[in-house]
């Protein structure tokens, strides 16, 4: 089990790659101008609730959200291969 710091840590850096993933590399215009607001790991490092903002509001709430669950893998993957760990959230 990681420390809360650490968890916190691992959190910040998926808040970073991942807002860098999303701004550079992702093409889906469902995605353009989301902003990853925070990032929350648990203890183990198994699992990550990652908060989103985009600018549209609530309006398009659903496109977002349809768009990062099409996206989940290429970013899950994408964010494998930067950050290293034995598992990833």
């Amino acid at each position: 089990m990681a420390s809360e710091a650490r968890a916190r840590r691992v959190g910040d850096r998926i808040q970073e790659e991942l807002a860098d993933i999303l701004l550079r590399e992702v093409s889906d215009p469902r995605l353009v101008l989301v902003t990853i607001t925070e990032v929350d790991v648990d203890r183990e490092l198994a699992y990550a609730r990652i908060y989103v903002t985009a600018s549209g509001g609530e309006e398009r709430q659903d496109e977002v959200l349809e768009g990062l669950r099409s996206a989940s893998g290429y970013l899950r993957s994408e964010l494998a291969t930067r950050i290293p760990m034995k598992t990833f959230p």
